[in-house]
């Protein structure tokens, strides 16, 4: 958990997508998490975290639905959604949390 605070605890905005290695949904986003990574660059940080993995941390944060999708500023949580979204909304997210 001291970890996930490391984490997002950042002056650029954080995109975390939780998800697991089975799960459809969550394979399906892995392009679209890389190419929002990519676009993004050092404007904000994308992590993905195996909620199987880190058990703890999903049931403290009350994963449910997968993929779930949190943005963080200043360790702050600003927006969470479960679901798929298209690399384009999720830039444009990131970017709002940026200014």
């Amino acid at each position: 958990m001291s970890k996930f605070g490391e984490l997002i605890d950042a002056q650029v905005p954080v995109l975390i997508d939780f998800f697991t290695e089975w799960h459809e949904q969550s394979i399906s986003m892995n392009e679209t998490i890389r190419h929002v990574a990519a676009a993004m660059g050092d404007k904000a940080r994308v992590i993905k975290i195996d909620v199987d993995k880190n058990k703890e941390l999903a049931e403290a944060l009350r994963i449910k639905g997968l993929p779930t999708f949190m943005i963080y500023k200043n360790g702050q949580m600003v927006w969470r959604q479960s679901g798929e979204f298209d690399a384009n909304t999720l830039i444009t997210l990131i970017q709002e949390q940026s200014s």
